[in-house]
């Protein structure tokens, strides 16, 4: 087997969504580490992982590991991340990279440090069908574009323990599910240079909608609305002068997306079929960029990683939401 060997750090269920992407595209995944050894061992059994760790630390000290999947919570990520990184070990963090833009700093200047990849899993990047779109854009096709909108609705529980409403775990929808549509505007029309959010706050004080409203360079416009209280359409679509693209549902996970000029003639229709939940191409991307040298990610670079930690942390701003490690 080539390629990196992978350790898997924390055992929850975005480490299992992952890991079985990596067995089903036959990548090595070698150690799993978790703060209980029970947790540890039967991840690996059920993964066929030969190296198991009760430790964090003892993940990270493992000299089989290449690259770290950091699946802890959001306020344990800079923690991790560093900690992977000092023992010479690359890095995919899973989304939202940290907390804040500070935080997120503090890994890409480590990480540069080090000559070591660091990564955002934004694995909705790498899809198959956010490729060609990209290909689409990138030919012209859609002409001038002037409006980019996407949402992300979920019904998830109301409970105040749960992890999406406690504050303390960075719970909220805008971490957990407004990144998908924030990071995709920003993938096709650039940073934000103005910024409008609104929100309704749960009994705990975390996000439960967030709808925000952008202005990016040249004067195109971004809207995005996320919800953890109600499950929506969850589609997405980029219009241009020429012609516009319609993602159906779910936009941010392997589906199927249209091209259809102004005047309603579907010029292209995109259909695809992926093993798993397709998590793999983000894994197969990481080892690419650490085979051509750890500055070529070009599909979602750390810089514009940080970058988009700091429209979340203006997003929060204006919707006053704030983490107890902040305060």
């Amino acid at each position: 087997m080539t390629g990196l060997h992978w350790g898997i750090l924390a055992t929850g269920g975005i480490a299992h969504a992952f890991t079985s992407d990596l067995r089903t595209a036959g990548l090595d995944v070698v150690a799993v580490g978790s703060r209980r050894i029970d947790s540890a061992r039967a991840f690996a059994t059920q993964y066929d992982i030969p190296n198991v760790h009760g430790s964090y630390e003892e993940l990270v000290a493992d000299p089989d590991v290449d690259i770290v999947y950091i699946a802890t919570p959001h306020p344990g990520h800079v923690d991790n991340a560093l900690l992977a990184l000092d023992h010479g070990k690359h890095v995919l963090v899973e989304k939202p990279f940290t907390l804040n833009a500070a935080e997120a700093a503090a890994i890409r200047d480590r990480a540069a440090e080090k000559g070591l990849l660091a990564m955002e899993a934004m694995w909705t990047r790498y899809l198959p069908h956010m490729v060609r779109i990209r290909e689409i854009l990138a030919a012209g096709t859609l002409g001038e574009i002037r409006v980019v909108s996407a949402d992300h609705t979920q019904k998830i529980s109301t409970d105040p323990a749960h992890r999406l409403n406690d504050l303390t775990l960075g719970g909220g929808a805008l971490l957990d599910l407004g990144i998908y549509p924030i990071s995709f505007a920003i993938d096709v029309l650039g940073l934000p240079e103005q910024i409008t959010a609104l929100a309704r706050l749960s009994d705990a004080g975390s996000d439960a909608e967030v709808a925000t409203a952008f202005v990016h360079p040249g004067g195109a416009l971004s809207t995005t609305v996320s919800s953890s209280r109600g499950a929506g359409m969850d589609v997405a679509q980029i219009v241009g002068t020429e012609a516009r693209i319609e993602i159906d549902r779910v936009w941010y996970t392997p589906t199927s997306f249209r091209v259809v000029s102004a005047d309603g003639e579907v010029i292209e229709e995109f259909t695809t079929e992926v093993a798993g939940r397709g998590m793999q191409f983000q894994a197969q991307a990481a080892e690419r960029f650490v085979a051509a040298g750890t500055g070529s990610n070009d599909i979602l670079s750390i810089d514009e990683t940080v970058d988009i930690m700091g429209v979340l942390d203006e997003v929060r701003r204006q919707i006053g939401v704030v983490y107890p490690s902040e305060r």
